[in-house]
């Protein structure tokens, strides 16, 4: 398993990897103890029957108990997450082991997902999924770490990753398109991508960015930026 402190031997060294996707500053928390006594979120825990201290943060549930919770337009949506990851975590490159995921959390945590892993199609599923991982801090198959959670800052990851470049996709960046991206990255680059709704990388996300450039004009969401720039690296080593 790929994470912080080192990988399997049945793996490709981070090093080793053509380049490097971290989801920044992810909207993916469980519920914070100030909310637990709100009506929606007691309501929504005992139709579904569900632990509150070990629960997802969710808008499309949560939404009345988020009014006014500090930075709110970046909460509330695993949503963001489940469906980049899907689309990253189910490219050629990915089981080739040509791009290695994070996942940094708006509360430092990261995400380490192995190449090996098949992420559940269904968001009910990923839920909770990621709420066992939450307690356990680790997902494991037949003695085989597939997804683990460290408590640690995103710059310390990119310490240990120790990319050749750290690129930041953002609309404040440099105009650029896809393609040319992805032909001018250098092999062990790390590449930034908001895994929230709103707003733009916060000031410690880009004092670490390198370099940044921006696809479009407008925001697109996270899952459409992933799955265009993976398709596009596949182009430059498959095709």
């Amino acid at each position: 398993m790929q994470n912080l402190h080192g990988c399997n031997s049945n793996q490709t060294s981070l090093n080793d990897q053509m380049f490097t996707i971290i989801l920044v500053e992810s909207s993916l928390e469980l519920i914070p103890t100030e909310l637990s006594n709100h009506q929606s979120v007691l309501a929504y825990s005992k139709k579904f029957k569900k632990n509150i201290s070990n629960t997802l943060l969710d808008n499309s549930w949560h939404f009345g108990a988020m009014k006014g919770l500090e930075n709110e337009i970046k909460r509330g949506r695993p949503d963001i997450v489940h469906l980049t990851l899907l689309s990253i975590c189910t490219s050629p490159a990915f089981y080739q082991n040509k791009i290695q995921v994070f996942v940094h959390t708006i509360n430092d945590e990261i995400i380490s997902i192995n190449n090996n892993t098949r992420l559940p199609k269904s968001y009910h599923r990923f839920q909770g999924l990621m709420e066992k991982l939450f307690l356990t801090k680790k997902i494991e198959s037949e003695s085989e770490i597939l997804i683990q959670m460290e408590n640690s800052s995103l710059s310390k990851l990119i310490s240990k990753i120790n990319p050749d470049e750290i690129i930041g996709l953002t609309t404040q960046g440099q105009k650029t398109t896809f393609e040319k991206l992805t032909h001018q990255i250098k092999e062990n680059s790390c590449i930034l991508i908001g895994g929230f709704q709103k707003g733009h990388f916060n000031k410690e996300t880009e004092k670490i960015i390198e370099t940044s450039f921006s696809i479009h004009d407008s925001s697109l969401e996270a899952h459409l930026v992933a799955s265009r720039l993976v398709y596009e690296y596949e182009k430059t080593i498959f095709i």
